[in-house]
């Protein structure tokens, strides 16, 4: 049984989604199948995190280093993606979702902006939640992104260098728009971030998942929440007094609200 607190729920995840080829591999399939029940995962894990009242879920879907792969597998995974939104584009519209990106988008093939950016559009004023999809997106690469931005303010003499500042610098990051990441999930078994979210990871509550992308299910979703809500985040300041995890448990007095699966 998971039980999630409803009134201490993360307000930005983040998911690696990792483990589709690695899915496919282990039932002889090609790459292309897992990238394609991946995308059920997708679909089944939006529709959790809006049941549930997150405010913003950001999904690691293509990384600037993906470009690398296979010509057929980039070629396949744009498609699939064009596909996606298609398919869901009333769901996004009726549900009061938001969709946004984040990334080098202009390396997006026009297949899949002739799609993306519409949706981006007629999504811009929901407020139920917001989706950002992270397409040839790499941290590292938002931070040299940005601090160029902040170069140029200098140069130009419309700010001080004294006056770059790490609020000011987060301020041109894209993917923290609708703030820091609270927790960071990542599927698949692996123990990294693989670039994702670099500048917002400094206080995110960090799970691993050892199940593999597309066997993602609610209720893994809701026990990384579970175990988010279990952690003190104290963000450098002291703690309270440290307790005995079992006698923290039993004395816990928080309202909690069962998930149905």
């Amino acid at each position: 049984m998971v039980l999630v607190e409803a009134r201490n729920l993360p307000s930005h995840v983040g998911i690696i989604m990792d483990g589709n080829g690695r899915w496919a591999q282990v039932r002889g399939l090609p790459r292309v199948a897992g990238h394609k029940e991946g995308s059920s995962a997708v679909r089944r894990i939006v529709r959790a995190a809006r049941r549930l009242g997150l405010k913003a879920l950001t999904l690691y879907a293509f990384s600037e280093q993906n470009w690398a792969r296979p010509e057929e597998e980039v070629d396949a995974l744009m498609v699939l993606l064009r596909d996606f939104l298609l398919s869901e584009k009333e769901e996004i519209l009726g549900n009061g979702i938001r969709l946004n990106a984040v990334g080098n988008l202009g390396r997006l093939p026009a297949l899949v902006r002739a799609v993306l950016d519409p949706l981006r559009d007629a999504s811009e004023d929901r407020d139920e939640m917001t989706l950002t999809l992270a397409l040839s997106y790499g941290g590292r690469e938002e931070i040299a992104a940005a601090a160029r931005e902040l170069a140029e303010e200098v140069r130009a003499g419309r700010i001080d260098p004294d006056e770059v500042t790490t609020e000011r610098l987060h301020s041109r990051m894209p993917s923290l728009s609708v703030g820091d990441p609270d927790l960071v999930i990542r599927t698949g078994g692996e123990r990294r971030i693989s670039n994702f979210l670099l500048y917002g990871l400094a206080y995110a509550e960090l799970h691993f998942a050892d199940v593999l992308w597309p066997d993602f299910q609610a209720e893994d979703l809701y026990e990384a929440i579970e175990s988010f809500q279990a952690r003190e985040r104290r963000f450098g300041r002291v703690g309270k007094p440290a307790t005995p995890i079992a006698s923290a448990l039993a004395g816990a007095s928080a309202p909690m609200t069962r998930i149905a699966i």
